[in-house]
Parts: structure tokens; sequence; C-alpha cells
């Protein structure tokens, strides 16, 4: 839906922009030709991440996902934020005039443009409420879950073109009112810094997330709690989780095994645990238990690791209710 909508916005913008001759309106062209480029990046992710896994790729290919959303925020950057500095610096250095009637068409073309961009918006918002709700969250933590990063990607852009479409129509508008060029040089150099501002952010999640992030906080203590509340786990040493991909989770545990078993039933214990944290968590496609003797510094450690995770979900969760409650 948002590539649709950008695809005939560019259009519309860049043929009024060039008619009105006005900076403002080609940098918000710019604006949905990058957006329409990088939608086409999101959706080539959203297939080859559900490749499954080979000998090359045993992990599969989820992070593919984080890849593309990473070209998309760089996309944004140069042809989205770039342009639009240049065309604001271009319109300062300029003595070309407007027409009227030319302005009108170009306030026309930003008008369809923000109901079009509004339109994806709305249905964006609306499928990140739907997410939040099924995962018992707010709109806002679910964002900064980042589980789907083209769903948040798309989210950003539609956000981002609406406040633009808003400052070109401002700065066209005070244009044609005083006759001062640099009323829309101003909103071209505004709509500029806010795309790099929001490509510096969708990159920094991405990156993390090609380095290797945890899991959300609250699923890695609702884990260990249930490893701590098995009769045969004595002690939880560590526990180290990584998302691979939207719907992918890696999960490696260092576990000492209470006293007294034997070699067959510790391979029971250990079938028996993974598959019910399948069954619990399906997102958890590898689970790796290392069985180790724990010692008291080993002790000390998952004592203090533990305090810190409850501490993290309990500021997470203070911080979730008056944005829940706000979303309701």
């Amino acid at each position: 839906m948002a590539l649709g909508a950008n695809l005939v916005i560019s259009l519309a913008k860049l043929i009024g922009g060039l008619f009105a001759a006005s900076p403002a309106l080609l940098s918000e062209a710019a604006h949905s030709l990058a957006d329409s480029l990088n939608e086409l990046f999101l959706l080539a992710s959203l297939k080859r991440s559900t490749r499954a896994p080979d000998s090359r790729h045993p992990f599969g290919y989820g992070k593919e996902r984080y890849f593309w959303s990473l070209l998309a925020a760089v996309g944004i950057f140069v042809m989205g934020g770039c342009f639009s500095f240049f065309q604001g610096i271009e319109a300062l250095r300029s003595d070309r005039t407007e027409s009227h009637a030319g302005y009108v068409a170009g306030l026309i073309v930003l008008a369809v443009a923000l109901i079009a961009e509004g339109a994806s918006l709305v249905r964006a918002l609306v499928q990140v409420h739907g997410q939040a709700r099924a995962a018992d969250r707010s709109m806002r933590g679910m964002l900064r879950a980042g589980d789907d990063p083209a769903l948040r990607t798309v989210l950003a852009e539609d956000s981002t073109a609406c406040i633009g479409v808003l400052v070109a129509m401002a700065g066209m508008g005070l244009h044609m009112l005083t006759g001062d060029v640099a009323w829309e040089a101003g909103a071209s150099m505004i709509i500029g810094v806010l795309l790099m501002f929001v490509a510096y952010r969708l990159a920094e999640e991405s990156r993390g997330a090609i380095i290797g992030e945890a899991a959300d906080p609250a699923l890695r203590q609702a884990m260990r709690e249930f490893l701590d509340r098995q009769p045969e786990i004595d002690t939880v040493t560590g526990l180290q989780t990584m998302r691979l991909g939207p719907r992918s989770t890696l999960v490696a545990a260092r576990i000492d095994l209470v006293g007294g078993l034997d070699s067959e039933e510790v391979e029971e214990v250990l079938v028996g645990v993974k598959r019910e944290m399948r069954a619990k968590w399906p997102t958890a496609h590898q689970i790796f238990l290392d069985v180790t003797e724990a010692s008291a510094e080993d002790r000390e450690r998952a004592r203090h690791e533990r305090r810190k995770l409850d501490e993290t979900v309990t500021s997470q969760q203070e911080q979730q209710e008056p944005t829940r409650a706000q979303d309701d």
C-alpha cells in the first residue's frame, strides 16, 4: 500500500515541482521517490528472509530484513535528506520567480499527497496496534522491540512524509504571500534535516540487529523463570539470546543439574526442556543447553544478572503502563 501510494505521489510532486519551479515540492518528490525505492528493498527483504536454512547459513536468513532495512535508511539519507538540503541551498542562490498559478497547482498536489500519505500511515498504525494487542504491549513498546523492521520503516517513512508535506505547504504558502524564497528554501532544508534524523535512527536500529541483539528482556525473564522451575535444574548460571530475525530467536543457556542423574536421564531432561521451550515460545528456533558444574562465583554472577534483568523488566513495565492506557 505504501509503495503504490508513493509511486503515484512522487510522480505528481515531480510534475508539480517542475511546473511551479518549487524547491520544497521537488524536495518532497525526492522524498517520495526515495520512499518508493526503500519499499522495494523492504519487499525484497520479506521474500528473502523467509528462505530455509542451508549449509552456508545454518541459522536461516532472518537477518536479511535488517540488512535491507539498513539500505532503506541509507536511501532515505542520500536520496531524500541530502537532495532536500541541496534544493534549499540552490533556492537561496537562485533569482527565479514563480507564478501564482504554479504555486496553487503545487499546493493542490501536496494536499492530495497528504491524503494519500495519511491513509498509508493510518494503515501502518492499525497494523502496529494489532500486533501490540496480540503481544500485550503498548504501541511504543512494540516499536521499540523492533520485531518487524519493515513495518517500523514504513511507519517512520509515512510519519515523516506527512510532516514533510505540511512543512512544504507552509514554505510554499509563505513564499507565495511574501515573495521571499527564503521561506521555501528553509522548508526544504527542514525536510532534509528531518529525513537525515529519521534515516540515522533507522540505520542505528538495523545496525544493532545485524551485529546481534538480545531478545526482549521480558522474554528472557520468562525463559529464565521457566528453567529455574524445572526440578532437574539446580542453577541457571547463564542465559544468552540473539534475535535471528523477526520470528526467530537463538537461546543458549548454561545450567547445573541436580546430582544423581545418569547419562540417559540427563539426555531425557535436556530433550524435554527443549521441547517444552519450543512449544511455549515458537520463535525459539535454536536452543542450546550447556550442562556445567556451577561454582560459587558462577552462582553469584547468576544472581546478579537475574536482579539486573528483573529491574530492567520492571522499568519497562512502568514506562509502558501509561502508554498502553493511552493506546486503549
